[in-house]
C-alpha cells in the first residue's frame, strides 16, 4: 500500500460544502406531444424526454432519467449545486438544522450488531433506561441484528415524528435474557461545538465540527465558559470542517470583529451584491484569536478565517484551506424534492473569491487535496502556488490570496510520518479503533464509575490490547518488524487512549486527550507564544 492512500480519509472527509438555505417552489411540467415541442431553449431536455417516454422501444423510468439529467447538468456548472431526492432531503439537511426527531442515541455497527455508543442527556432513550453498550436486536416486528443492516436503514427505523413510538428490544451484558424498551420519539438536539476547554491557563480551545443553526449559541456558551476560566487568547478550531450556514459564520464573526467591520460580500448575475458587517460589540473582541484551518477547511469555515486574516483581527494557522467561494440556495420542487443551486460568488473583506478551479471533473475537484499530497504541499510552504493577479492587501498592510482557499498566515505542515508506515496501514485498516472499542466495551462500568481524571492519570496500553492489535493485524495480511511494532506502540498508545475516552465519557474527553499529543495544536501553542513575548 502507498504511504500516499494514507492521506485519502482527509480527503474524502471534504464532503460537506454547503452554502445559504433559502427555500422555493419551482413549476415545472414535460410536453409529451410533438406537435407541441417548444423551440425554446429552456424545453430542449422535456422535449426529449417527451419523445423517450412516448416513443422509445422499451418501458423505461422517466423520473430516474430525469434526475439523471439533472445531475449531469448542474455536474457541468459547478461542484456545489446538487439536486436532491425527496427521500434524502431529511438525512441531509438535519444535521445542519440544529435537531431532528428520534430516540436520541449514537450507535455503531459493530460485527452486524447495532450497538449504543452514547445517548444524549435529557433524551428519550436516556429517560427510558438506555445505555452505553446495549445491543439492539429489534426494532418494532423486525430483526436488525445478524442480518447486515447498514447506518441509514436502522437510522429510518428509528428516527421518526415527535410523539410517536418505536419498539426496541436489548441484548445487556450481564443481563441473561433481553430487554424491551417503547421509547415516544421526541426532538433530539445535535451539536457542532465538540469540545470547549483551557490547554493552559490563559489560553482556550474551541472545537467546531460544522457550521448549523444552533453554532453560534453553543460557540457564545463555550466563550463565555472559557472567559470565566480566564481565556486570553482562543484558539479555534476548524480542521476538517466543511462549512454550513453562511449566517452561523457571520454570527461567530461578529463576536470577535468591530462593530462595523466587513465580514463577508456576495454577488451573483441574478442576486445584487450584499454586504454584510459586524452590528454589534462582540464577546470576544478583546480577546487574541487563532484559527487552524487544512485541506478539510470549507465554505463557512473559510468565510470566518478570511473574515479575521482580512481584517487583520487574528492569525490563521494550518494549511491552505479547501477553497469553496460558492453560496447556494435551497429550492423546493413540487414533489418534494430540492434544487441547491449555487447563485453567488462570495468574497471575504479585501475582495478576494477563494473558490479554487473547476473544469467540469469532480473527481478531481474533490481529489485536487491529493494532488497537493504529491506535490509536496502539505509538507512545506514553499510548494504552495499563488497567482500575483489575486494578490491583495489587509489594512495593515498583509499580503493575502484569493484563487485557491484560505493561506495561513503561520504555515503548520502535516507530519512526515513516513516511519509510521506499518502503524498507519494497521490503523487505517480500523485495527486500533476497533480494539479500543472493544475495551471500552468490556470495561465500561468500571471505567465510568472511576471517572475522567483518574482515567486519564492510570490508563496505559497494556501488553494484552497491544497484543490483540497485532494479532488482528497479522489475520488481515499486515506484518511488521520488531521496530515497527515498537514505533506503532508508542504512536498507538495515545490515540487510543484518547478513542477509549470518547467511548466511555464523551467528545469533550477525547479531544482533551488527542490535542495533548496533536503536533498541529502543539505547535499552534508555541507559535502563540513566539507571538506574545
Amino acid at each position: 500500500m502507498s504511504k500516499k492512500s494514507f492521506i485519502i480519509p482527509t480527503i474524502f472527509a471534504v464532503g460537506i460544502v454547503i452554502g445559504i438555505f433559502l427555500m422555493r417552489y419551482i413549476n415545472s411540467g414535460t410536453n409529451y406531444r410533438i406537435a407541441n415541442i417548444s423551440n425554446s431553449d429552456t424545453q430542449l431536455i422535456s422535449n426529449v424526454l417527451s419523445l423517450i417516454d412516448n416513443d422509445y422501444v422499451d418501458t423505461v423510468n422517466l423520473k430516474q432519467l430525469q434526475v439523471k439529467a439533472i445531475e449531469k447538468v448542474l455536474e457541468t456548472l459547478d461542484p456545489h449545486s446538487e439536486y436532491i431526492p425527496a427521500e434524502m432531503f431529511n438525512e441531509i439537511n438535519d444535521p445542519l438544522l440544529g435537531s431532528f426527531e428520534g430516540i436520541g442515541i449514537s450507535f455503531r455497527i459493530e460485527k452486524d450488531t447495532v450497538m449504543v455508543v452514547s445517548v444524549i442527556k435529557g433524551g428519550p432513550s436516556e429517560r427510558i433506561g438506555l445505555k452505553a453498550g446495549d445491543r439492539i436486536v429489534a426494532v418494532d416486528d423486525s430483526i436488525v441484528a445478524g442480518v447486515k443492516i447498514n447506518n441509514n436503514k436502522i437510522m429510518r427505523k428509528l428516527k421518526g415524528p415527535k410523539g410517536t413510538n418505536v419498539n426496541v428490544r436489548i441484548k445487556r451484558r450481564d443481563v441473561p435474557e433481553l430487554i424491551d424498551f417503547t421509547i415516544k420519539r421526541d426532538v433530539i438536539p445535535t451539536f457542532s461545538v465538540d469540545a470547549s476547554f483551557m490547554l493552559d491557563k490563559e489560553i482556550g480551545y474551541v472545537k467546531m465540527s460544522k457550521f448549523a443553526a444552533t453554532t453560534h449559541n453553543e460557540f457564545v456558551s463555550a466563550a463565555q465558559k472559557l472567559l470565566k476560566e480566564g481565556m486570553k487568547h482562543l484558539i479555534i478550531d476548524l480542521r476538517d470542517n466543511g462549512g454550513g450556514f453562511l449566517s452561523a459564520a457571520v454570527d461567530i464573526a461578529d463576536e470577535i470583529l468591530p462593530k462595523g467591520s466587513l465580514i463577508v460580500y456576495t454577488d451573483g448575475k441574478h442576486r445584487d451584491r450584499q454586504y454584510i458587517f459586524a452590528r454589534k460589540t462582540g464577546l470576544l473582541e478583546d480577546t487574541e484569536i487563532t484559527v487552524l484551518i487544512d485541506e478539510g477547511s470549507a465554505s463557512a469555515s473559510e468565510i470566518l478565517a478570511g473574515a479575521i486574516q482580512d481584517n487583520d483581527r487574528g492569525t490563521i494557522m494550518g494549511r491552505r484551506s479547501f477553497g469553496k467561494g460558492l453560496v447556494q440556495e435551497q429550492m423546493m420542487l413540487p414533489d418534494g424534492d430540492a434544487l441547491r443551486l449555487t447563485v453567488a460568488h462570495y468574497y471575504t473583506p479585501t475582495g478576494r473569491c477563494i473558490q479554487k478551479p473547476y473544469d467540469g471533473d469532480m473527481e478531481k475537484y474533490i481529489l485536487e487535496a491529493y494532488d497537493r499530497y504529491n506535490t509536496g504541499e502539505m509538507f512545506s510552504v514553499d510548494s504552495v502556488k499563488h497567482t500575483d493577479t489575486l494578490k491583495f492587501v489587509t489594512p495593515q498592510g498583509k499580503i493575502v490570496y484569493g484563487g485557491g482557499g484560505i493561506t495561513p498566515d503561520i504555515y503548520i505542515p502535516l507530519v512526515n510520518d513516513s516511519l509510521k508506515y506499518y502503524f498507519n496501514r494497521v490503523s487505517n485498516a480500523g485495527i486500533v479503533f476497533k480494539n479500543a472499542a472493544e475495551y471500552a466495551d468490556n470495561n465500561r462500568n468500571a471505567l465510568a464509575a472511576a471517572g475522567f481524571d483518574h482515567f486519564k492519570k492510570s490508563f496505559r496500553l497494556t501488553n494484552d490490547i497491544f497484543d490483540k492489535i497485532i494479532m488482528d493485524a497479522e489475520e488481515k495480511g499486515i506484518k511488521g518488524n520488531d521496530e515497527e511494532k515498537n514505533i506503532m506502540r508508542t504512536a498507538a498508545a495515545p490515540i487510543i487512549k484518547a478513542y477509549v475516552a470518547r467511548e466511555i465519557f464523551d467528545e469533550e474527553a477525547f479531544y482533551r486527550l488527542y490535542t495533548e499529543n496533536d503536533e498541529t495544536v502543539k505547535t499552534c501553542l508555541r507559535e502563540i507564544k513566539k507571538i506574545t513575548q
